[in-house]
């Protein structure tokens, strides 16, 4: 019989993996899936097939009967807590397997807590937008001692990611660091594409020929982003898709990381400046894609392109 499972925490990203490990994670018993805001657990699970998943009222009543935990949730501070309400359990050998991104330090000090507790504890942070979540289509960084890393494999590479950077017996605190670096890499991009945008359309380029270039040389999520920036669904959708908020969380502790390693990422820090007039304008539903409107705006345009 497959180990018992926990999945704690369905934003964008949760709920696609969640959908990846009942549909390809050949389990033998239901998924157990907890969210603070319960009637997402409700509703991901009535998407599912019945009997597949079983929505839980308590991390509590979860940890009670999980072999394996899965964490994924939106900053240290609740991450943090999260694991602390985790620990008032009994955890003797259980595996907590967390994919936040959070800072390396974080992550460092969450093993040792977890592991004074009889527990095993592997840092797995995924690389991804959320329609790769809901694909299968994420790139799952783990680290930790080869044991653990081993005991949570099967539910990454195929089933819910479809590749894997193994750091078997690495510090955990190298695929944080990775993490930071590779997310620096969007934010450079969305930087670029907004900026390139700008100028294309104030230039007299027009838009739309960047856009073909970009799809052309690069694709990918780039072609997605560009496609989001242009459509407006940057400022039109209700909810977002890379919320502002973890967007700053994430360059805050990517600036930090490059601080304490002598260096700086000024291209973050432009970003990142963007981003705090993303929130200025369109509050907590600012989407890191926003960044094109708070260039516009610098550019003498509306923030919303239509």
């Amino acid at each position: 019989m497959s180990p018992t499972l926990l999945w704690i925490g369905l934003g964008n990203m949760g709920r696609g993996m969640c959908k990846n490990l009942v549909e390809k994670g050949d389990l033998d018993q239901p998924l157990l899936l907890y969210n603070r805001t319960k009637e997402r657990a409700v509703e991901l699970s009535s998407k599912l097939p019945p009997g597949k998943t079983q929505v839980l009222d308590s991390i509590a009543e979860g940890v009670s009967k999980a072999d394996i935990i899965f964490i994924i949730l939106s900053n240290d501070e609740v991450v943090e807590a999260t694991i602390g309400e985790i620990l008032q359990q009994d955890v003797q050998g259980k595996l907590i397997v967390e994919c936040s991104t959070i800072h390396p330090d974080t992550t460092e000090k969450l093993a040792e807590n977890v592991e004074a507790k009889g527990a095993e504890y592997l840092t797995a942070p995924v690389f991804g937008a959320p329609a790769a979540a809901d694909a299968g289509q994420l790139i799952a960084v783990l680290a930790g001692p080869k044991r653990t890393v081993e005991r949570a494999r099967p539910y990454f590479n195929g089933v819910m990611a479809k590749s894997e950077i193994n750091m078997s017996d690495e510090p955990r605190a190298k695929a944080l660091k990775l993490k930071l670096i590779g997310n620096s890499f969007i934010l450079n991009m969305v930087e670029q594409l907004a900026e390139g945008h700008v100028l294309a359309e104030k230039s007299g380029l027009g838009t739309q020929y960047l856009h073909d270039f970009v799809s052309s040389l690069f694709g990918g999520v780039y072609t997605a982003y560009s496609t989001r920036m242009l459509s407006g669904d940057y400022h039109k959708r209700e909810y977002p898709l890379f919320a502002v908020d973890l967007a700053r969380k994430d360059a805050r502790h990517i600036m930090s990381l490059a601080k304490a390693s002598g260096t700086r990422l000024q291209n973050a820090e432009t970003a990142d400046a963007h981003l705090a007039k993303v929130k200025e304008h369109a509050g907590e539903k600012g989407d890191i894609a926003g960044i094109y409107g708070a260039v516009r705006q610098e550019a003498g345009l509306k923030y919303e392109n239509q």
